[in-house]
């Protein structure tokens, strides 16, 4: 991956002729946590997209993906970074894009002003406003033909102005914290101005769908058709089951796996108070924790107040081979995820694929999008949100049934080979994107879920 700088100035002046492209607009990049945002513009790219990376920030993280080297187009970031000599240098060049595109044309720039005038008057509003211009430039030196953000909420905000302020066409993505937190009406508006919107589980096109439906203007409701169905999907080459897990004994202890940022919606005390019921009924388990968060040192206060802190170790943040090699050291996989007071949920973790293509016996909470894929007691086993003792009673049953972990994990695998190969899925998002371009006929998409 090549890291460009924005220019600080820009040119009202046509650019040097180049091939049509397709702008890709993310948050931070590349974050570890987002890994799937990574393994979606690497397969893009191999598809034959070519794309053009931007991102808003810099996350500046120690650790990232090894893929990351992959990616061929260089990312440009918008901010220039932390600091008040950032935050001045990225205002002057903003609102030097901004007289540019008013003096091209003052009254589509003012209708956006008033746009933003009647119906967002938010400081966030204002921040993507003006990134939006510098975009919208960077764009035309590009010959994007089109915008793709891959999140519902900031990087939405900016295509969705950069498609007021130029007429250009524009897409994104909705997921699971930047939907359920987003506001319903800010939602609607840009769902009526997109070409689509692609969501990574039926129960995410669901919400949007009913976001839609119940908006007060008749022209945003019957955008909802634009709502597409778009799984993730899992890389099965790289996750793959092992056979040496079947020659376990019997009265080997339970190794339990957990995968993903501690933080309050993926309920890592619930399994922590799971775990201590298992140790009180005597069930021999290791616990292994992968991910960073904010939640750290409280949950392991927690485990060491649940006498199962010689059980349970924390591993931190890990880079994909190292995860591999843990769900080839588990026996069960465990996502315990929880809807949030404010209503944050996941969506489909992407663990808990990579865990049932790994060919591990999953344990998870019926939430969101995770009973489109954990089908209880054929590819894993659903329990209730937040329910430790059920959640502890499944993890004692697996204990003691050999087989039947191991058929969960074999029909979880085949699962994932069969419905869930990133290749599979990433086809018609790539030929949505080409047609974009013109090099697809404009049909060959998705299937819709709305």
């Amino acid at each position: 991956m090549r890291v460009e700088t924005i220019p600080s100035k820009h040119e009202d002046a046509c650019p040097p002729p180049r091939p049509p492209t397709v702008g890709y607009l993310t948050k931070r990049f590349p974050r570890l946590s987002e890994t799937f945002i990574l393994d979606e513009i690497l397969g893009l790219e191999a598809a034959g997209v070519p794309l053009r990376l931007y991102s808003i920030a810099d996350p500046r993280e120690s650790l990232v993906q090894p893929d990351v080297g992959r990616v061929r187009s260089p990312v440009r970031y918008l901010r220039s970074g932390p600091g008040r000599a950032g935050a001045v240098s990225d205002y002057l060049r903003f609102a030097t894009s901004h007289l540019v595109l008013a003096r091209r044309d003052p009254r589509r720039w003012c209708g956006v002003v008033g746009h933003i005038a009647l119906h967002r008057r938010h400081a966030s509003t204002i921040k993507h406003f003006m990134a939006a211009g510098a975009l919208a430039l960077e764009l035309e030196r590009a010959n994007a033909q089109h915008i793709h953000a891959a999140f519902a909420h900031g990087p939405a905000s900016i295509a969705h102005f950069v498609h007021l302020l130029t007429g250009m066409p524009f897409s994104f993505a909705a997921h699971a914290k930047d939907l359920y937190l987003s506001a319903p009406s800010i939602l609607g508006m840009k769902v009526a101005a997109s070409t689509f919107v692609l969501v990574c589980s039926a129960s995410a096109a669901s919400e949007l769908t009913r976001i839609v439906e119940t908006s007060d203007e008749a022209t945003v409701r019957a955008e909802a058709g634009k709502i597409v169905l778009s799984p993730h999907g899992v890389d099965t080459d790289r996750f793959a089951p092992v056979a040496g897990r079947v020659g376990r004994g019997a009265t080997a202890p339970l190794r339990i796996l957990a995968v993903g940022r501690l933080v309050p919606k993926k309920g890592i005390p619930v399994l922590i108070d799971a775990l201590a019921d298992m140790a009180a009924a005597g069930v021999a388990f290791e616990c292994r924790i992968v991910g960073g968060g904010e939640l750290r040192e409280q949950l392991a206060r927690r485990a060491a107040a649940a006498g199962v802190a010689d059980k349970v170790t924390f591993l931190g943040s890990r880079a994909q081979p190292q995860i591999v090699a843990e769900y080839h050291w588990a026996d069960v996989f465990v996502q315990a995820s929880v809807v949030n007071p404010d209503g944050d949920r996941d969506g489909i973790p992407n663990s808990v694929m990579e865990a049932m293509a790994s060919g591990v016996a999953v344990v998870a909470s019926a939430v969101a999008g995770i009973p489109e894929v954990v089908r209880h007691d054929v590819t894993g086993i659903l329990v209730a949100p937040g329910d430790a003792p059920a959640l502890a009673k499944a993890l004692r049953e697996l204990a003691g049934e050999g087989d039947r972990r191991r058929r969960l994990g074999r029909d979880a695998s085949l699962f994932a080979n069969e419905r869930l190969s990133r290749r599979g899925c990433l086809e018609p998002v790539a030929a949505r994107f080409l047609a974009t371009l013109g090099r697809v006929p404009a049909g060959a998409g998705p299937t819709t879920g709305a």
